[in-house]
C-alpha cells in the first residue's frame, strides 16, 4: 500500500475571485485501501490534510492556509444572506406548525427548501 506524488494544475486565484493563470501543488497520490476503499472519500480532517478525489484517485495534500485572502465585497454580502438563509431556515424546521406548512421540493428536505427559496427571492 504505497503513495507516490504528483503534481496538478490548480487555478490560481487572486482576491479569491479572479483568475489569473493556474499554479501548481504538490499532493500525495494514494492507493491505501483505508482511504481509497470508500467512494468518493474527500473533506478535511482537523485542518490539517485534506483528501480529494479525481476520477479515481485519491490524493492528500495540505489544508489550504486562507488566511491572507480578502475577501470582496459582494462574497461578504453573498455569505451574509446565506447566514440570513440558514437562520431563516432553521425558523422554520424548529417550529412544527411552519414546518408542516412549508411546501417542500419534492424529493428535497423544507430546510434546504427554505434556504434555496430564501437565496432566490433577491
Amino acid at each position: 500500500m504505497g503513495s507516490q506524488t504528483s503534481t496538478i494544475n490548480v487555478p490560481k486565484k487572486v482576491n479569491n475571485s479572479v483568475n489569473l493563470g493556474t499554479s501548481q501543488i504538490t499532493m500525495a497520490k494514494t492507493t491505501n485501501p483505508l482511504w481509497t476503499g470508500y467512494k468518493g472519500f474527500r473533506g478535511a480532517v482537523l485542518k490539517q490534510i485534506v483528501f480529494r478525489t479525481y476520477g479515481e484517485s485519491t490524493y492528500v495534500s495540505k489544508y489550504p492556509d486562507m488566511t491572507n485572502i480578502i475577501p470582496s465585497e459582494s462574497q461578504l454580502k453573498e455569505k451574509r444572506k446565506f447566514a440570513e438563509a440558514v437562520k431563516f431556515a432553521r425558523e422554520i424546521v424548529n417550529d412544527p406548525v411552519k414546518k408542516a406548512a412549508y411546501k417542500a421540493a419534492e424529493g428535497k428536505s423544507v430546510y434546504h427548501t427554505a434556504i434555496k427559496d430564501y437565496m432566490e427571492q433577491g
